[in-house]
């Protein structure tokens, strides 16, 4: 039962409801990363990474532009680049192989990669291609549109800001100690699963508790207050919160040691959500 039906009913205990959340969650961690995730990240792992300097001719050359890879990459994801499309010149390096140093004992040997210069190369935007669709990351479903303006209201009276960014693509949030910034163009439910995350951040990763955890827990640990928070909305998370701890190397083990402030934080946010606490 969601956190929205019970409270119709009766006064829901916040505590119960996140408990059963994290055990959704350490159930769906257990069982590891779903097949839609698995399938996404094939493919992602198909599209380079690009130093600043070529994110910024990029954004000189089309300003738009979401994915990018060469002509043949594109072809191997099942696209072709469409007839008379112009390329996006951005700088490549020239690697070969150097010979392996002769003073060194025959063991020691090793060859290595050597860049012998740069060159400039083409790729293209996803949108000058067409064919297969590419999958999409697991995302937060639901109505939430009665929750979300609240979900402001809160994070906003903790004296945090929050601002929609187009700048933090293709981060949907970003926390920076007293603001927040949102994606724009997100649904509703994945706008306030992401707000839920970045406040948990705030709230839980600051001085030496930031410090002194890795990335692997504060990552793990704000998207178990998310997932807890949209569970007790009656948001259907899927296995986007499962996925997204994976590509972190979270998991079971863990989540258990972060339970305590988990529920302490989910608690704080969803008795904030209740209509009679809600603020004004």
């Amino acid at each position: 039962m969601s956190f929205q039906a019970q409270y119709q009913t009766q006064k829901p205990s916040t505590q119960q409801i996140v408990a059963a959340a994290a055990d959704r969650l350490l159930d769906a961690l257990r069982q590891g990363r779903s097949e839609a995730m698995a399938d996404y990240l094939r493919v992602m792992g198909r599209f380079h990474r690009y130093s600043l300097n070529n994110v910024l001719l990029i954004a000189q050359q089309r300003p738009a532009a979401s994915q990018v890879c060469g002509f043949k990459t594109w072809l191997s994801l099942g696209r072709h680049v469409r007839k008379g499309e112009k390329g996006i010149k951005i700088i490549a390096p020239i690697v070969g192989k150097k010979k392996a140093d002769d003073d060194l004992p025959e063991d020691g040997r090793k060859e290595q990669t050597h860049v012998y210069g740069f060159r400039t190369v083409s790729v293209f935007d996803l949108e000058q291609t067409d064919g297969e669709n590419l999958p999409s990351a697991p995302g937060v479903q639901g109505d939430a549109s009665e929750h979300l303006n609240a979900l402001f209201a809160f994070v906003q009276k903790q004296g945090i800001a929050v601002e929609f960014s187009e700048g933090i693509a293709p981060a949907l949030g970003v926390s920076y100690g007293g603001k927040i910034l949102l994606a724009p163009g997100y649904s509703e439910a994945e706008t306030l699963a992401t707000l839920a995350h970045e406040y948990a951040h705030e709230s839980m990763h600051k001085d030496d508790r930031r410090t002194g955890t890795t990335k692997t827990v504060r990552e793990t640990e704000a998207e178990a207050v998310a997932f807890a928070v949209c569970s007790g909305l009656g948001l259907d998370c899927g296995s986007s919160s499962s996925d997204y701890i994976g590509l972190y190397d979270g998991n079971a083990d863990t989540l258990i040691a972060s339970l305590e402030i988990v529920q302490k934080t989910a608690c704080q946010i969803l008795d904030a959500l209740t209509p009679a606490n809600r603020p004004e």
